[in-house]
């Protein structure tokens, strides 16, 4: 199966990305440090959307640079632009083809804009609008769900980030992720396992805090495309603002809880969900102690905080898989969608 053998090629994609990017990386981080941009926006659709989540906490942690997201259709469908002449402008596309975002590239690059395009597809439209280009490496990837091409981009904007400030820990954190990588892959049996505890699974809510919030959106749509599980995502900090009100006794609950700025208060969410509430837990943490709290858990292997996201999401595709397999879908064949989605 292509999924499975994506999923599987995700450490050899990472450590290919380490081994031939950084010069080009490098040499970015050496422009955009001399023209000093105000911000950083990046455009992007579905799962690229959620690696610009990541990059809004590493870029505002490790290069202190506000982040903001852009609005593709105030381009396409109203006519009209934001100033982006002061800014870095990023476009994440796997294909590079989706003509908003790229929309967003040229509109950026007229004004006079430091444009990059993160892409799998060196030829795209989106890779010749910008200025710079970033490939993947992760070489052709045919499942309709991404998976490899989600975690070469986090970690590309990992490396970005870090460039940025002169992070000094930080080529020694890089080169333990394909190993992280390939350690999370052991999971697999315990993924399996836990999609077949959950039989008849059809909804879920799926939480995750700073950097893990990328995460926790990147499962429940992995979740909804493949097993039509009706997945709902938040931050845990948003999450008991309101939505706490749908958790009864029983109610299958995810949550992405690593060691770091949040372990603490992802702890505080899991004990009020599990031991007032009655939800039962699938807890994805590096700390043993907070997976004992789970009626199901994946523990992770350790790695900075900056760099889990990039991890933890391994197991999480895992489980979307096994569980689209338990319910007797095909997880190569998602209905309705197509690998490469054009939004105008």
């Amino acid at each position: 199966m292509a999924l499975i053998d994506e999923i599987r090629e995700q450490p050899e994609v990472a450590a290919r990305l380490l081994q031939e990017a950084r010069p080009e990386i490098a040499a970015i981080c050496e422009t955009v440090r001399a023209a000093d941009p105000s911000h950083v926006v990046i455009a992007a659709r579905g799962t690229s959307d959620h690696a610009a989540i990541y990059a809004q906490y590493a870029f505002g942690v490790l290069a202190r640079t506000y982040v903001g997201l852009a609005t593709p259709s105030v381009h396409s469908l109203y006519g009209t632009a934001p100033d982006y002449s002061r800014a870095l402008v990023i476009g994440i596309s796997q294909s590079g083809a989706s003509p908003d975002v790229v929309g967003v590239i040229r509109s950026a690059r007229a004004q006079g804009a430091i444009t990059l395009a993160i892409t799998n597809t060196p030829g795209s439209d989106m890779a010749q609008a910008a200025q710079h280009h970033i490939a993947l490496r992760a070489g052709a990837e045919r499942a309709v769900a991404a998976t490899k091409t989600y975690t070469a981009t986090l970690l590309v904007l990992a490396m970005l980030s870090a460039g940025l400030r002169g992070v000094a820990e930080a080529e020694a954190d890089l080169a333990r992720l394909p190993g992280a990588l390939a350690a999370a892959l052991d999971l697999e049996t315990e993924a399996r396992r836990i999609a077949e505890d959950q039989a008849g699974l059809d909804r879920c809510i799926v939480l995750g805090r700073g950097y893990h919030y990328a995460t926790a959106r990147e499962w429940s749509l992995k979740l909804k495309e493949l097993a039509y599980v009706l997945a709902d995502p938040y931050s845990s900090a948003d999450f008991i603002h309101g939505p706490l009100a749908l958790i009864e006794a029983g109610f299958p609950t995810f949550c992405v809880a690593p060691r770091g700025a949040t372990e603490s208060d992802m702890a505080e969410v899991i004990g009020r969900l599990g031991d007032e509430l009655g939800a039962r837990l699938l807890i994805a943490s590096d700390d043993p102690d907070v997976c004992s709290r789970g009626t199901w858990s994946f523990t992770l292997p350790s790695l900075p905080e900056w760099l889990m996201p990039i991890v933890s999401i391994v197991p999480a595709q895992l489980h979307a898989m096994h569980s689209t397999i338990v319910q007797g879908r095909d997880p190569e064949l998602p209905r309705s969608i197509r690998k490469v989605t054009l939004t105008t």
